[in-house]
């Protein structure tokens, strides 16, 4: 198969989504693989060091997306690229695609298959593919909310940790998944106090095991949200629901509850946020306030730290790549439930659920696309 890498156009993203060394072990499996010129450039890796495992390089992002059967991507496509995405093609990236009307139409329109990274679901439920960069992001939000809780960048001027004859800075985490574990990780790290909520009873009871002593667990409601609220100099999102648009768990009337230069990193941009008032944001302009509270609401946080995330995003999808260039996307799909679960859009059909719901569109099940 010839495998198609374009350099990422979103503002400020330098994250590629093959290293060299996953480039190799394509070649090895007998695949063509084509990379923009200084498309790894971003994340630490030349063109030269792309052609030294067999790459090809190519010179405008059009010409890949022409020649390329499968195109690998970090990002969503956005609208300059849409006209070069062609009907047949497969698309391997993060799509996000409940966030995104705009996105999911244009998709349907150009008759790509579509498997979305964050949608590839293994039986236990967890997500391979979103993991890495779930990693990466939420140990990232406690090192940007401290950052803006700093009086010169429009925060309260708190330290997480204290120092001292001081208290240290109270950090509220929503949800328990990967996002919440890893920012509770750091923050706690960092001294501050850190209360974790989530909907389930035995993901909170196994946090509670594992978590040092300033961190604590409560059961994920409104009422315990906004009873928490006003005392939070930190609020991180990390809620997610596998496809489909995260819930609100913050709503516009309770952001008054909050002291005034708060801050709250929204790492559910991604899927709509978990915070009525979140709307995505730039690694160039990360922030803006609503009721005095700052909001950090970055879109792809872990575009900021491109060499450790490429490698541990191609980590995790280098064994799907290959398998989707060996088999194709119908056949391996097939062999692979975990695949199966990432297909979104065929041939202009949507076939997840969750995305289908999102827009109250037409859903059509995978295996009525599948010959």
């Amino acid at each position: 198969m010839l495998i198609g890498v374009p350099k990422e156009v979103k503002t400020l993203e330098k994250r590629v989504a093959l290293t060299p060394g996953g480039a190799e072990m394509l070649r090895a499996h007998g695949h063509h693989v084509i990379v923009e010129t200084q498309a790894g450039v971003g994340s630490g890796f030349s063109d030269e060091m792309y052609t030294a495992v067999g790459c090809e390089i190519i010179a405008t992002a059009a010409e890949v997306f022409a020649k390329a059967e499968m195109i690998m991507k970090v990002k969503e496509p956005i609208a300059q690229e849409y006209p070069l995405i062609r009907k047949g093609q497969t698309l391997f990236t993060y799509f996000h695609f409940a966030a995104s009307r705009e996105l999911t139409e244009a998709m349907i329109k150009g008759g790509a298959t579509c498997i979305a990274y964050e949608t590839v679901q293994k039986t236990d439920g967890s997500l391979p593919l979103l993991v890495p960069m779930s990693e990466v992001a939420g140990r990232m939000a406690p090192q940007e909310g401290a950052k803006y809780l700093e009086h010169p960048m429009g925060g309260r001027g708190v330290l997480l940790g204290g120092v001292p004859g001081t208290k240290p800075a109270n950090v509220l985490v929503l949800g328990g998944g990967i996002v919440g574990i890893n920012a509770a990780k750091i923050a706690a790290g960092f001294g501050a106090h850190v209360t974790i909520f989530d909907t389930n009873l035995q993901r909170l009871r196994y946090l509670d095991d594992v978590m040092p002593k300033n961190v604590n667990t409560q059961m994920s409601t409104k009422s315990n949200i906004r009873e928490a609220l006003p005392n939070a100099d930190l609020v991180i999102g990390g809620v997610l629901i596998p496809g489909a648009k995260a819930p609100f768990l913050i709503t516009r009337d309770m952001l008054p509850l909050m002291k005034t230069g708060s801050v709250i990193v929204d790492v559910a941009v991604d899927q709509g946020g978990c915070v009525e008032t979140t709307k995505a944001t730039t690694h160039q302009d990360p922030t803006y306030v609503v009721d005095g509270v700052v909001h950090y609401c970055v879109a792809n946080m872990p575009g900021a730290v491109p060499y450790t995330s490429t490698i541990a995003l191609t980590n995790a999808t280098l064994p799907y790549a290959i398998q989707l260039a060996d088999m194709g996307w119908e056949a391996a799909s097939k062999a692979n439930h975990e695949l199966a679960l990432g297909v979104n859009v065929v041939d202009g059909k949507v076939v997840y659920e969750a995305v289908a719901e999102a827009f109250d569109m037409a859903y059509t099940p995978l295996s009525s696309v599948m010959s």
